[in-house]
């Protein structure tokens, strides 16, 4: 997994509460098992008209939100299933922020499997920040994992994150990396069960 470098781009403001994982990407979508490509798919129903033309009222459809790295949503973002597609087709969009003040637990999970970092802001900090969101490329916010803020034209806003998942993004670890690092450990538990139960290891 890629470290996680900081972001500077315009920020999308997304003002819907409870967008569930089946709007960031449609169960059509879900047939493959692969992440390529699957930024096509984000929000391919709010996106796309039944006919697949682009709807021009959609914020991602807009300049100069076609090009944001940072997603300002409302609360309860990532709710429904657990499909890992959706932070494939954000991560596959180019989003490498989203900011809202609550988010699915397992969704919020999935994103730092997959480089994708969730602020979490008191709802009245988030509101602020969807306001300046809406200035488009006279807006541009700056996002520092490493000193935890969000540079905006009105100001510094700070946020919290676990010290654990702050070090999984910046480092570029995933679950499999973890799972490396405790080999011999790992090997040297299998060696002691093989000897004390010989039986299960025909």
């Amino acid at each position: 997994m890629e470290k996680f470098q900081p972001v500077r781009s315009v920020a999308a403001p997304l003002d819907m509460q409870n967008v569930d994982t089946d709007m960031i990407v449609p169960k059509q979508f879900l047939k493959t098992v692969v992440r390529d490509g699957l930024g096509e798919a984000l929000f391919y129903d709010l996106r796309f008209t039944p006919e697949g033309e682009k709807k021009a009222c959609f914020v991602l459809n807009k300049e100069p939100w076609r090009e944001a790295k940072i997603l300002v949503a409302g609360e309860n973002f990532g709710c429904g299933s657990s499909r890992e597609h959706a932070p494939w087709a954000l991560r596959g969009f180019g989003i490498r922020v989203i900011v809202a003040s609550r988010f699915a637990d397992i969704f919020y999970n999935n994103c730092f499997q997959n480089a994708l970092l969730p602020i979490v802001l008191p709802e009245e900090e988030v509101r602020k920040l969807m306001e300046q969101a809406a200035r488009g490329s006279n807006a541009v916010f700056s996002v520092d994992l490493e000193r935890q803020e969000i540079v905006t034209p009105d100001g510094i806003v700070p946020f919290e994150i676990d010290a654990e998942r702050k070090k999984t993004l910046l480092e570029g670890r995933d679950a499999i990396v973890d799972t490396l690092e405790q080999l011999p450990a790992i090997e040297s538990f299998e060696q002691r069960q093989r000897a004390r139960n010989p039986w299960l290891h025909p």
